[in-house]
């Protein structure tokens, strides 16, 4: 019998398992350097980080005056970076050993994301963390994106789970907000450092203000066995 018996963790993909802000700016960058903006900078896209990928197109299209449909910018974008994702997602070594950790002791995992299905499979293929999380659902799969709760409730539902009983990993703020509004304890561990102290990260049980380098493995696990023992 497991110390973490009843508990289903959620993983957030981007910035959270795989370094993969990076490619994702890459890829905006060249998609609207193709309809004319070039001037697309780092910080604005940090604005964008924890939102899908549907609803940043759709914002690019009303922020810079678009006159390509949202499908067409989302398809140029996707294609930009599933040719990055093919060839440098890295996984976080830390998260690679959390979900090593966890799987090892058959605590059912999930990926929730804000990007495309087929974004997801190249990057957890790339990493080869695809065998230990079957389970994944995309933000084009639901309703409604981060900060709406949509996509971790649909992974609970996956799972079999109760939304009480999942834990979410989350880097971003719409995300640890949709944690928060689907009832699941979440642990953030920001991305963008500056923003650790935004409103949404006070909603999380377990805040790593450090971001990736601060988050450990070993004390996550620990974290969550205190969580089960407490109830």
């Amino acid at each position: 019998m497991s110390s973490l018996d009843g508990i289903s963790v959620i993983f957030d993909l981007d910035g959270t398992l795989v370094d993969s802000e990076p490619n994702y700016y890459e890829a905006g960058r060249q998609t609207l350097a193709e309809y004319g903006v070039d001037d697309f900078t780092w910080t604005d896209h940090e604005g964008y980080v924890g939102i899908s990928t549907q609803e940043t197109v759709a914002d690019w299209k009303r922020r810079y005056g678009l006159q390509a449909p949202v499908e067409e910018l989302l398809a140029v974008k996707n294609r930009h970076y599933l040719d990055l994702a093919r060839t440098s997602a890295r996984a976080y070594p830390e998260m690679r050993k959390f979900v090593e950790l966890l799987a090892g002791e058959g605590v059912p995992l999930a990926v929730a994301s804000g990007s495309s299905p087929e974004a997801i499979s190249a990057i957890l293929a790339r990493t080869g963390l695809d065998s230990l999380l079957p389970t994944v659902v995309s933000a084009d799969e639901v309703a409604r994106g981060k900060p709406a709760p949509d996509v971790f409730l649909e992974a609970a539902r996956r799972l079999g789970a109760d939304p009480a009983d999942c834990v979410v990993l989350e880097d971003a703020a719409p995300g640890a907000a949709a944690a928060h509004a689907a009832g699941m304890r979440c642990i953030a561990i920001p991305y963008v450092a500056a923003q650790a102290d935004a409103p949404e990260f006070a909603t999380a049980q377990l805040l790593v203000r450090g971001g990736q380098s601060e988050f450990s493995a070993r004390a996550a696990y620990a974290w969550l066995e205190r969580s089960v023992r407490a109830g």
